[in-house]
Order: structure tokens, then C-alpha cells, then sequence
């Protein structure tokens, strides 16, 4: 497909909004980071990477479009891909036709625990009272967000759907069913046995994930929430992800949290990683918080994550305040051992004109019981102005050390202008 039939495609149907446009919103940044790198032990580069983003609703009536692009560029060094313009969005979208449909068009975004991102195609909402179907077809987003589509469609797309329904009170129960497919790249050159290349044409197979999904979640307010989701593997034939997760709250001032995830590495169907063992994990995590006062809350968590033959622990405690948080965390076992203390503030002065923020963090980790003990430590701090309601700067600094970056320093700066005008032209 020509690169460009997306904007054209989504331009057909969007440009009669700019011209009857009732509203026109959304947001602009423009940020600056700098930091140094070290190619070498003795040499070094310092980068300035300009980041300008641009999120734009056109609206009118029921119809609307939107996009959400980024251009990025280096302003110390000359980089062989910039300037990188990236399109997160840009889509068309018709709302509540004849009252049940919503359509969107173009390239948009796509949220499920098997394959959220961005794809470029169609998805369609139906809604008939308590019951809601959802689909989408399009295909897969070329790498860096390039505003191209891809020339293989039969073979590089993502197909999905779910039904659901609040028909039970005080519950939401879906079930629905999502095909990734990636494109194969062949190629043409292997190695013998004495590292030697051989011209030979390897034909990939296709790369998948299929899954067949179903949730359900429970809301009694005030007293409890509970959430389970479950994913089936089509292609493996087998289980991929059980997960439960609740809080019950009827206890004044208190809340008790309980978080448990049976898991599958997600290996797609024919790539070359199928062929190595590999094995799941589960996870078990009791929380709880308690509200002392207005602006006070403690909080704690404990956490087990089990695997093949070995098992690793978490603990995290800390307090929420009107201030700030401090938190202190604790794993011991198979993901290593770790003590971190961090502590962040901000707080807002004059009405909000004014936000100053610092966080400073301090960790002590070894990777297993018998390796060296590394120290890291943080810092950062920054300001929020904020003159108008529509207008905000930051300016942060950030500093790292530890046994690899001895003394990373870095500063982040970001200007932010939301607008929202009504046309009414005609």
C-alpha cells in the first residue's frame, strides 16, 4: 500500500470537520533533555534531544478528529534517523450513530492484556442496553510509529473482538477472542559449523498469538471490588494467565487488598523461541492501608512470586501524605536481594502558580545471595509554573550514581499549552 493511504483514508473522512469544526482542542509540548553518554571509558557525548508533541481533537457534532504526534530531533549531535516523526493516533471517529455505534477509522489505539498498542484499520462499538459488542481489524504499526501502512496485510495484522454485559448487578462479565499476526522476514544468509556463509533462502513462518480471553469483575461500593481475568493460548492449547484481584473496604479507615497472577511467558506461535523450555510463575501479594488521619495513610504490602524451583519475597511499607510519600521496600530470594528507601514531595503554593517537587531514593541490591553488593542513589527535583490555567512549565534535574554511572546528571525541561476553542462559525 502507498505509505500515505492512511492520512488520505482518515483526510477523506475528517476534512469536512475542519472546515464545520464547532471545537478544536487539545494539547502542545515542546521538551528538552540533556544528558551525556560514554561511547568509551575516556570518551564522552553530550546530547540535547528536542521532543515536540501535538495532541489535536477536531470535533463536530458526533464526528470527530484525532491525532497525537511526536517529532524528535537532536540539537548537539547529528543522528543518521532524525528528525523521527512518530504518529501515536490519527483517526476518525463517528460517535453514538442511531444511537447504538460508535466507528473509528485510521490509526488508533487498542488496549487488552494480549496486545495493546496502536494499529491501523477499523474497530466498531455496538451498545443495546445493558450489552456491549466490540471488534477491530487493521494492521500491525511499522516500527518507530512511521506513517506508513503495511504491504502485507494478510499476514501482518491484528483481529479482535469482545462481548460484555452488566445485566447482573453489580456485575461486568466479557468474553472475548484476539489474533496478532506478525509478518515473516525471509533471509538469505546462515553459518555451517565453521562459522562459514551459506547462501540459502530460509522462508519464515508465520509468527501468532490467539487467545481466547474472559473477565469478570464485581463492584459493591463501599464494601468490595473483585476483578478476574483468564487467558487461553489457542495455538499451545493451554492456559496462559489466571488473575484476582480485590479490595474490600467496609471497614472504616481501612482497606485490605489481595492480588494473585498464574502466568505463561507469551511466546509466539512458530517463532524459534517455542522450541526452548520454559516455565510459568505465580504470584501472591496480601496489601493493606490504613487511613490514621485527614492526610496520613500507612500502607504495606507482601508479596511471593513462585517459580519452577525457586520462589522470591517483597516487602513494601510507607506513608501517604498530603505532602509527599516515603516508602521503604525489601526482596530477598531468586530475583535478587534488595533494601530501597525513597522519599518524594511536592506541593503546590499560591493557588497552584507555584509546584516544587524533590525525591531522593537510596538502594543497596545483589543479584544473588553470594554476589557483590551494589549502591545506587537519586536524586531529583523540579518546579511546576504555572502562569495561566492553560500554560505550565517544568524544569527537573535529575542526578544518578552508582558503580556504572558514577555521576549521571541530567536536566529535563517541558512547556505544556492546552487549548479548547468553540468555532460556531456558521
Amino acid at each position: 500500500m502507498n505509505k500515505f493511504v492512511l492520512t488520505i483514508v482518515v483526510l477523506f473522512f475528517g476534512l469536512p470537520l475542519f472546515i464545520f469544526a464547532q471545537n478544536i482542542n487539545g494539547r502542545f509540548s515542546s521538551s528538552i533533555y540533556t544528558f551525556e553518554r560514554f561511547d568509551t571509558t575516556d570518551a564522552s557525548n553530550n546530547y540535547i534531544r528536542a521532543y515536540q508533541l501535538l495532541n489535536l481533537n477536531v470535533n463536530k457534532n458526533k464526528f470527530s478528529l484525532r491525532t497525537y504526534l511526536n517529532l524528535e530531533n537532536d540539537l548537539s549531535q547529528n543522528m543518521d534517523y532524525d528528525p523521527r516523526l512518530r504518529f501515536y493516533n490519527l483517526y476518525f471517529e463517528a460517535r453514538d450513530i442511531l444511537s447504538f455505534a460508535t466507528i473509528k477509522l485510521g490509526r488508533q489505539p487498542i488496549i487488552n492484556t494480549v496486545s495493546s498498542g496502536v494499529m491501523d484499520g477499523i474497530s466498531l462499538n455496538l451498545r443495546s442496553g445493558k450489552f456491549k459488542l466490540s471488534g477491530y481489524y487493521g494492521g500491525n504499526v511499522p516500527a518507530y510509529q512511521k506513517l506508513e501502512m503495511t504491504n502485507d496485510l494478510e499476514n501482518d495484522y491484528l483481529l479482535g473482538g469482545k462481548l460484555s454485559t452488566t445485566a447482573v448487578k453489580n456485575f461486568q462479565i466479557g468474553i472475548g477472542y484476539v489474533n496478532k499476526n506478525f509478518k515473516p522476514y525471509d533471509f538469505t544468509t546462515r553459518f555451517d559449523e565453521n562459522l562459514n556463509p551459506l547462501n540459502t533462502l530460509i522462508e519464515a513462518r508465520s509468527n501468532q498469538f490467539e487467545f481466547v480471553t474472559g473477565e469478570v469483575f464485581y463492584d459493591l461500593k463501599n464494601v468490595l471490588n473483585a476483578g478476574f481475568k483468564y487467558e487461553y493460548d489457542l495455538n499451545f492449547e493451554e492456559t496462559s494467565m489466571i488473575e484476582f484481584n480485590s479490595r474490600y473496604e467496609q471497614i472504616k479507615d481501612l482497606g485490605l487488598n489481595v492480588y494473585y497472577q498464574f502466568r505463561e511467558p507469551k511466546i509466539r506461535y512458530n517463532s524459534i523461541f517455542s522450541v526452548f523450555n520454559y516455565g510459568n510463575s505465580q504470584e501472591i501479594e496480601f496489601g493493606t492501608d490504613y487511613k490514621i488521619m485527614k492526610n496520613l495513610t500507612a500502607v504495606a504490602k507482601y508479596g511471593v512470586v513462585t517459580y519452577e524451583s525457586e520462589n522470591s519475597s517483597r516487602l513494601t511499607v510507607g506513608l501517604n501524605t498530603g505532602f509527599g510519600s516515603l516508602n521503604y521496600r525489601k526482596t530477598l530470594g531468586y530475583a535478587g536481594e534488595l533494601d530501597a528507601i525513597s522519599i518524594y514531595s511536592a506541593h503546590s503554593f499560591m493557588e497552584g502558580l507555584f509546584t516544587p517537587s524533590l525525591g531522593l531514593s537510596y538502594t543497596s541490591y545483589k543479584l544473588s545471595q553470594d554476589s557483590e553488593k551494589n549502591n545506587l542513589a537519586s536524586v531529583l527535583a523540579g518546579l511546576n509554573y504555572r502562569p495561566l490555567r492553560m500554560l505550565s512549565f517544568d524544569l527537573q534535574g535529575q542526578y544518578l550514581s552508582n558503580k556504572i554511572y558514577k555521576n549521571d546528571f541530567r536536566v529535563f525541561f517541558k512547556l505544556n499549552y492546552w487549548f479548547n476553542t468553540n468555532l460556531n462559525l456558521l
